[in-house]
């Protein structure tokens, strides 16, 4: 399963709980979601970290091959990655 959906279920999971801990106590609706929001977002810091961790990791290597692919491509473009252009046959 992919970081970035083990940490976005961890994080909806965290406010399920929260909200449904928070349903008996007499309180607006709006302000039980605001509770369990806030909540679960400061649980989660500490929970989570090792998921939040891998999640960032897979973005920026993604954003690394992005750049990569970007560059090569505009390079393709440019006409520097055609055989015999540095002067050599071959």
């Amino acid at each position: 399963m992919s970081p970035a959906v083990k940490y976005t279920l961890g994080r909806v999971g965290l406010f399920a709980v929260a909200v449904a801990a928070l349903w008996p106590v007499e309180l607006n609706i709006f302000l039980k979601l605001m509770i369990a929001l806030v909540f679960s977002a400061a649980v989660s810091f500490f929970l989570l970290r090792g998921w939040r961790d891998e999640m960032a990791q897979q973005i920026a290597e993604s954003a690394e091959r992005r750049r990569a692919d970007k560059e090569r491509l505009r390079s393709a473009l440019a006409g520097e990655d055609q055989p015999g252009t540095d002067g050599t046959v071959g």
